[in-house]
């Protein structure tokens, strides 16, 4: 049931490299490979990019190895979309020589506009081999967020960094728990614990009440928490709508591992704003008290008054459908697990 990303963050734990999508060494399939160290790594396969053909991955792989951009356009015929997004993930740097991403991008515009019209895909050879950008054009690198947004839309994993680095910072200053560390900690005891929802269930239960389970992924192992009923007003909305959470609870030990009772939720996209453009004061408004007060006083959320019932005559938690306006730019949402006729 694990999203993909999920699983990727768990072969670094285990000390097993995740080696992006090269043009040279990808295969159509996800491949076992030697790094410079002697290790073994997977390397990630042409056909995990968004939108690419079966034809444009056999044809790609085919043609390997390739010496510039140039020529991967003259023998491999990428469709523009999709050379534009081996560009924003890193799988042409093996072709770019002093150029950036960015100029890559142009220099794709540009091969397209030469090619455009002279067949129905647009995809005929240039007529010479020059490049079309013979020098850098000025334009600054992507910053390391903006790869990592091309990451999660081109591929729904985060390969060059763990979503969560950019903001220990910030939960180094609330007093955040990461997983590794919850264990550590004493039933009963508050918590801060924040990741990226990776899986969002609400089965029934025979009392008839709703529990919203979440698991939470941070980089250090999985965070599971329960959502009971009475907290479902202040927590439900942002559970279910937030690809980042920072969450509020008390530690329970169930089974062989530390869970979390969560009693407050916050996107933790918005936090980090609020602390980047206002500073570490205003997430310290926003939580409330960052000494982890037991009884905070969030602003609830009235409840919609309406169930909806899924086909399978599943009932759908209120909450589940309600979507603030406003779009991000790489659908977290999208890499996490509901299950089926859920809530999530």
């Amino acid at each position: 049931m694990w999203p993909k990303r999920v699983i990727v963050a768990d072969a670094r734990r285990h000390g097993v490299p995740v080696l992006p999508v090269d043009i040279n060494h990808s295969q159509a399939a996800h491949v076992v490979e030697q790094v410079d160290d002697g290790t073994w790594g997977v390397r990630l396969a042409l056909a995990s990019v968004r939108g690419i053909s079966d034809d444009q991955v056999a044809r790609i792989a085919s043609g390997q190895p390739y010496t510039s951009l140039q020529d991967l356009w003259q023998r491999a015929h990428p469709a523009r979309p999709v050379a534009e997004r081996l560009a924003d993930i890193g799988a042409l740097d093996a072709l770019r020589a002093a150029l950036t991403r960015r100029d890559l991008l142009l220099q794709i515009a540009e091969l397209h506009r030469q090619t455009r019209g002279r067949q129905d895909d647009g995809q005929l050879p240039l007529d010479d081999g020059t490049p079309v950008i013979a020098e850098p054009s000025g334009l600054p690198e992507m910053t390391s967020r903006e790869a990592l947004g091309a990451e999660l839309t081109v591929l729904g994993i985060d390969v060059s960094q763990h979503l969560m680095e950019h903001h220990h910072q910030l939960l180094r200053e609330i007093g955040a728990t990461d997983a590794a560390h919850l264990r550590g900690l004493r039933p009963g005891q508050p918590v801060l614990v924040a990741g990226v929802r990776a899986s969002t269930q609400t089965p029934p239960i025979a009392s008839g009440k709703r529990i919203i389970f979440v698991t939470l992924e941070d980089g250090s192992g999985l965070v599971d928490l329960a959502f009971l009923e009475d907290s479902h007003p202040a927590c439900a909305h942002t559970v279910f709508h937030s690809g980042l959470l920072l969450v509020r609870g008390t530690v329970q030990h169930r089974g062989p591992r530390n869970t979390v009772t969560g009693t407050m939720a916050w996107d933790l996209e918005a936090l980090a704003v609020a602390r980047r453009d206002h500073g570490p004061e205003a997430v310290a408004r926003l939580l409330g008290d960052t000494r982890l007060p037991t009884n905070p006083q969030p602003e609830h959320k009235p409840e919609p008054e309406r169930t909806i019932t899924m086909g399978t005559g599943a009932e759908l938690h209120p909450w589940a459908d309600l979507q603030p306006a406003g779009q991000r730019s790489a659908n977290l949402r999208a890499l996490g697990y509901t299950s089926p006729g859920s809530a999530g």
